[in-house]
């Protein structure tokens, strides 16, 4: 609870209170009525009323949020300075007043929107650039006051829309018309908001503000250089689509020949394989025919026995002479099998 407004409430009461015995001692005169004790209630009342008066034109209570600053008659510079500090403060009566500020961060805010700015309806701020483009900016200011002194000797209440407003605004035209419009649409943006922070923060500093953060919300080109913009970005999707295109059959070939370097290394191995097979192969087939030579060298009979061994099951024969190497077929014969060597 606030003190000081209780004391000052009671005060009000205090002078009703006077005025209300003043007026009932009159009407009870009037009509021949007398009061033997409405002069000593009333100076009582009236003490009672100045008394606490004088007291609520004294007491100040200074919001955590808030400081205040001291404008006294006692004072050959008209005000104290320093800051009146947060709590219940005391000052001179009659002869000392108190002005508040909050200390507290404060956002103005700009925007082409009509109903997002501090003030109602398009408050963007409208640009020109180096290369001749308009276009329109919305921002936002955070600050605080950081010397009420300062400000209130040099703005008052005024240092919203003179000060924060005025140079903000003053400040987004300068420096945004040393960039192009194609570099405040790209990286150069950030250095543009750089620029401007740096700045406005001097400029503030200066009157008694501290700049907590500018923001640039939102940046609207004009409707030529929009169309301009997309153009540009479709063109450029064209670009990139052939680059893909051309990657994709990149990458396509180089697997078809991966893959025909694949097939063609199996083939070599496949035919380095059925070359090795066959020689293999070969080299047994001849150790073969030379086993068969050194066995018919060494033993010729072993050669008619294989003779013999290829004729059909059903041949029926008889070697004549004993020493005739040929096998006659004979069909009269019936017994089968035989073989008559003379």
């Amino acid at each position: 609870m606030n003190i000081a407004i209780v004391v000052r409430a009671l005060s009000t009461i205090s002078w009703l209170l006077a005025v209300g015995l003043v007026i009932l001692a009159v009407v009870r005169s009037t009509q021949g009525r007398s009061m033997k004790s409405a002069p000593a209630m009333v100076i009582v009342a009236l003490l009672f009323a100045i008394v606490l008066t004088t007291i609520s034109a004294g007491l100040v209570f200074v919001q955590p949020q808030e400081r205040g600053v001291v404008i006294s008659a006692l004072d050959p510079q008209g005000y104290k300075t320093q800051a009146l500090q947060p709590g219940l403060r005391w000052v001179v009566p009659f002869a000392e007043s108190v002005i508040t500020y909050p200390i507290s961060r404060q956002t103005y805010t700009m925007s082409i929107a009509q109903e997002e700015g501090t003030i109602q309806g398009d408050d963007s701020v409208e640009v020109r650039t180096s290369d001749g483009q308009i276009v329109h900016m919305d921002a936002s200011v955070i600050f605080h006051i950081d010397d009420v002194i300062s400000v209130h000797i040099k703005w008052q209440d005024r240092y919203i829309d003179e000060l924060v407003r005025a140079h903000v605004r003053g400040i987004i035209r300068d420096e945004a018309s040393q960039y192009g419009v194609e570099e405040i649409n790209s990286a150069k943006r950030q250095e543009l908001v750089s620029s401007i922070r740096e700045t406005l923060a001097t400029k503030m500093s200066e009157n008694g503000l501290a700049l907590d953060e500018f923001i640039l919300r939102y940046i609207q080109f004009s409707a030529e250089y929009q169309v301009a913009v997309e153009q540009k970005q479709i063109a450029e999707q064209q670009v990139q689509q052939a680059v893909f295109v051309v990657q994709q059959r990149e990458q396509e070939a180089l697997q078809a020949r991966k893959v025909a370097e694949g097939e063609a290394a199996a083939l070599v191995i496949n035919a380095e394989g059925r070359a090795e097979a066959r020689l293999i192969e070969a080299k047994a087939e001849a150790e073969a025919l030379e086993l068969i030579a050194n066995a018919v060298r060494d033993n010729p009979e072993v050669l008619t026995f294989e003779y013999i061994q290829k004729l059909a099951d059903q041949i029926k024969v008889m070697l004549v002479p004993n020493d005739n190497p040929f096998l006659l077929p004979l069909p009269s014969l019936e017994e089968e099998g035989v073989i008559t060597v003379p």
